[in-house]
């Protein structure tokens, strides 16, 4: 699995400690990280929550990232800036357990954590626990036991609820001041870590459409 991390300008400064620690827990379970920044405060390629939804969106649907680890102060805005778009659904994680039940019983794509809110002394122990939660465990289980089959059946209501009520992504991107796209869509890594790994042909031609090859 390819997991991609984005931090937005107020979180930016803990890029580092969110990127390390991730890689420590997930790289030993065969997955790999692509750290799309911020990578600090002075970042000049500035990107609010609102644009983390965007990116999240563009890794997501066109295969460039499997998994998107993301979040802003409280960890709400981001979430529900992802969750705004097709082929996005973003948890709000808090803890270990939050992280646990959300893969089991919503089987997402990406979570949104507090990093400023409740994040303090052993923050990057919340956060190791949490990321061995999420990708230890497999997804999409059902949680508890007994209820598998019936939060498994929930999961495809849902998913067919939301493919009737969100646009496909190009049309989605189309619609939003072309400034805020090209401002998420302008780090300093996300040229040579997107075209990498992008598959889906419509969103690559609108990307080098925005940013160029």
């Amino acid at each position: 699995m390819k997991i991609a991390l984005i931090n937005e300008n107020s979180q930016a400064p803990k890029n580092e400690l969110i990127y390390n620690t991730l890689k420590k827990v997930v790289e030993p379970m065969g997955h790999s990280v692509d750290n799309y920044g911020m990578y600090s405060g002075t970042d000049k390629e500035w990107l609010t929550y609102v644009q983390n939804g965007i990116l999240a969106a563009v890794l997501l649907n066109s295969k460039a990232a499997d998994y998107v680890i993301t979040g802003c102060g409280t960890g709400e805005g981001a979430m529900l800036a992802l969750n705004s778009f097709p082929g996005v659904l973003c948890g709000h994680v808090v803890d270990p357990s939050d992280a646990y039940m959300f893969a089991q019983i919503n089987d997402g794509n990406a979570i949104s954590l507090p990093f400023a809110k409740g994040f303090g002394w052993g923050g990057e122990c919340n956060l190791e626990y949490i990321f061995e939660k999420l990708f230890g465990f497999g997804s999409g289980n059902g949680y508890p036991p007994e209820k598998r089959q019936v939060e498994r059946e929930n999961k495809k209501i849902l998913d067919g609820v939301r493919a009737h009520t969100l646009k496909d992504l190009v049309t989605c991107l189309k619609g939003i001041d072309p400034e805020l796209v090209k401002g998420a869509l302008g780090g300093r890594h996300f040229k040579e870590l997107f075209y990498a790994s992008a598959k889906d042909p419509d969103i690559i031609s609108y990307v080098k459409s925005v940013v160029g090859e």
